[in-house]
């Protein structure tokens, strides 16, 4: 049914099936000329689930290329009878068939999967050519792990971090950033997640909505390490996510189901339809737990109560394919209401996507790729204050007796972007790229606070940031160059603060400041390949990100912890650099790096106890090792993950000189372990140690380090039907969240149950 998606489209994925090199720059071969008494027969070359290679090649006995496999994994052959023919595509085991007409050949993944990134460079390149860190989970390896949540998911990779450590099914929002590179984040996050070139980061809060995308609609996730503003403007100064989405091209239905302890449910349905060149999917889920108590036991009280999430999410999309253009037209909704642990603790989100565009591949395999897309988002939540007095009658209680509300937010908030970009060949061995997109967002805040300081609040705010971009790619014999830069201009506007005086609205005192700001971020790197299986390489780049209306004005609280808002607040600027040596053999590659970013006016929250304050710092530092490795031993095992050493420190300003940046472990590591045999099934063991770290910037609260077993384990029936089952934190051990500064802690062991029908698809 799926398959693997790059963001250039069918120029591009020529270049994606064998890497980015001279070759690939240069015209093609044709496919083989029909030789006499020769036959001529349409083909298609498909992964096990159904999903279309495009850019997979067919070759003769003689090794003579007779071709490539189009968007719809389809080839027209012309060959002599008996037609034996070699089928191979990056990532799948080749496959030698004698070919009839009509046939529809499945290729098995390979142990290792050759990698390939689009979005580092927004357009296909090598492991062994890339300048900068990439990492691809894979749909294969999404569908057997035992997580059930993105962001858990994503910690399979070394160095992916949260604001704190828990999981998306109890977290906070305001804790959902992530970080890579050791920077931490604030309640906004670091790092961009973008989907088909639409950014996912909350247009309010910069955080990541963890259980929007309906699992079974995730085709596959690249993720690439480092700063990358030169191409996507604002938040991308730890890296970027790219989630690669599913695609109609074959009739399909997919229902995955399961269900475990802490009464947590994940069920999720897929379907997809392909007449001709339209192409329909639909999918959606729902997701969810009755949580748990997160506070230490010796520390509970009456208050406190389970931490849980219930969620739904659902998507339709519609598109026409056909020759060298694609249009599509795709909406999604998502919903989900939490508990935070107490009775008045809550939030809820309600949250709208629209996205359509087009993808137009021009003549010498030039790319136009555009794109139209919003949103619109209720967000609303409770704060509350934990009294230590004896309350409801309870005289024995002596902590965390009582609870009383302080405040409810209500912020809506609408969101329009757009966004362009073309690639073209110029020559044997040159790339260019350019473009430019803009997005705009509205927001709304309005705060019932109660109590002695009662009082009724109506914020409104406009944010716009606009940007053009652009990029050259050289390739000559071995070396590999790059040369970006974007310019962005950033503008927080239109901004209003009302109070209600019990008869009419009047302006507060302080109204929002008014800032525009206007950044230049270049990126060059350098790639040069040693023989056929080493490479070594070197990036430099600037990054940005700008501050979000959460965090100028609206106060966050995570459990009895309060952050208050600055709107003095300027953007963060990075500058960073990275080098390392990459190898890749027929059994796995392995890359070794040592990078430096330096973040200058950080925001972080400044304070002590209960009460914190938003500010630019003056800079901090994160550098460090990484090594990264994919490996297959043996052909039924497959061994992947990594380490990080990350020593990430406060370098300048006034306050908090030789800390650690709060949330930042300096040793991580992961290494997942994947034994397949058809004959008996799937299993998955994954390993995550972290170090110790600190819970706030002056360092008072420690976090000690864990390490975290998860297993998964499957067996197919057939085609149709697979039954499976998975379990987080296998050995149940206690691992410290966060210390805010009432401790709490993270799921324990959770047990699930599931299946997977699956009907249609190819060879249906």
């Amino acid at each position: 049914m799926r398959w693997f998606e790059s963001k250039v489209m069918a120029g591009a994925l020529a270049l994606a099936a064998v890497g980015f090199n001279p070759a690939n720059l240069r015209a093609q071969p044709p496919s083989a000329v029909a030789e006499k008494a020769a036959v001529t027969m349409i083909v298609t070359v498909t992964d096990r689930r159904g999903a279309a290679l495009a850019g997979a090649t067919a070759r003769d006995s003689t090794g003579k290329l007779l071709g490539r496999m189009d968007g719809g994994g389809n080839l027209t052959v012309a060959c002599a009878a008996p037609c034996l023919v070699r089928v191979a595509a990056p990532g799948f085991e080749e496959k030698t068939v004698r070919l009839t007409s009509g046939m529809v050949i499945q290729l098995p993944p390979a142990p290792h999967a050759e990698q390939v990134s689009v979005t580092a460079y927004r357009t296909p390149m090598g492991q062994l050519e890339s300048p900068v860190t990439t990492r691809l989970l894979s749909e294969d390896r999404l569908d057997t792990t035992a997580a059930i949540t993105l962001d858990d998911e994503l910690r399979q990779l070394p160095g992916v971090e949260l604001f704190r450590r828990s999981s998306s099914l109890v977290a906070n929002p305001s804790s959902q950033g992530m970080s890579l590179r050791g920077l931490g984040s604030t309640s906004a996050s670091r790092t961009l997640i973008t989907e088909d070139n639409v950014p996912l980061n909350d247009a309010f809060a910069g955080t990541i909505h963890w259980l929007e995308q309906p699992e079974l609609a995730i085709e596959s996730i690249e993720l690439v390490r480092g700063g990358a503003s030169d191409l996507y403007g604002s938040s991308a100064i730890g890296g970027v996510v790219s989630v690669v989405p599913a695609r109609p091209v074959f009739d399909l239905a997919e229902l995955r189901s399961s269900y475990g302890g802490e009464s947590t449910y994940d069920d999720n349905l897929l379907l997809a339809a392909k007449r001709g060149a339209w192409g329909l999917l639909a999918a959606g889920g729902v997701v969810g737990t009755d949580g748990y108590i997160q506070e230490a036991p010796e520390q509970r009280g009456p208050v406190d109560i389970n931490s849980n999430v219930h969620a739904q999410n659902g998507l339709l999309l519609v598109e026409h394919d056909r020759g060298p253009l694609r249009v599509f037209a795709h909406g999604s909704g998502f919903n989900e209401a939490r508990n935070n642990g107490t009775t008045f603790q809550t939030n809820g989100t309600r949250l709208w996507r629209y996205a359509t565009g087009g993808d137009w591949q021009g003549p010498r395999n030039g790319t136009l790729v555009t794109r139209l897309y919003g949103s619109t988002e209720h967000y609303r939540q409770t704060f509350s204050s934990i009294s230590n007095l004896p309350d409801f009658g309870n005289a024995a209680c002596s902590y965390r007796c009582g609870e009383i509300p302080t405040k409810f937010s209500l912020t809506p908030d609408n969101e329009l972007g757009a966004a362009a970009h073309w690639s073209q060949p110029l020559g044997a061995g040159l790339l260019v790229v350019a473009g430019a997109d803009t997005r705009d967002v509205r927001v709304w805040d309005r705060e019932q606070t109660y109590g002695a300081t009662a009082a009724l609040t109506n914020l409104h705010d406009h944010q716009r940031d606009s940007g053009v971009y652009a990029e050259a790619m050289a390739v000559r014999k071995a070396w590999t160059l790059t040369a970006s830069g974007r310019m962005d201009w950033f503008q927080n506007f239109d901004g209003q603060a009302l109070l209600w005086n019990g008869t009419a609205w009047v302006p507060a005192a302080a109204q929002p400041a008014r800032l525009g700001q206007r950044f230049f971020d270049p990126r060059v790197g350098i790639s040069r390949k040693l023989g056929s299986h080493w490479a070594v390489s070197a990036t430099g780049f600037r990054a940005f990100r700008e501050p979000t209306p959460n965090e100028l004005y609206r106060a966050t609280q995570v459990g009895s912890q309060l952050t208050l808002p600055n709107g003095n607040l300027l953007s963060e600027r990075a500058t960073g650099w990275e080098t390392g040596m990459a190898t890749e053999r027929r059994r796995g590659s392995i890359r070794a790096s040592y990078f430096l970013t330096q973040v200058n006016r950080p925001i972080t929250a400044v304070g002590s106890g209960a009460t914190y304050k938003r500010e630019n710092l003056g800079q901090i530092e994160s550098k460090g090792v990484s090594l990264d490795y994919e490996l297959a031993p043996l052909r039924w095992l497959a061994v992947d993950g990594g380490y990080q050493y990350a020593h990430a420190t406060v370098t300048s300003g006034n306050l908090d000189m030789g800390n650690w940046i709060p949330e930042v472990a300096r040793n991580l590591a992961t290494i997942n372990l994947r034994a397949f045999r058809p004959a008996l099934g799937t299993l998955n063991l994954q390993g995550r140690l972290s170090g110790r770290q600190f819970d706030d910037a002056a360092n008072s609260y420690l976090l000690h380090g864990y390490f975290r077993l998860d297993a998964y384990a499957s067996h197919e029936f057939g085609k149709r039907l697979q039954l499976f089952a998975a379990s987080e934190n296998l050995l149940n051990r206690q691992i410290e969240n966060s210390k805010t500064p009432t401790t709490t802690l993270g799921m324990p062991r959770v047990a699930r149950i599931g299946f997977l029908v699956r009907l249609g698809g190819a060879g249906k």
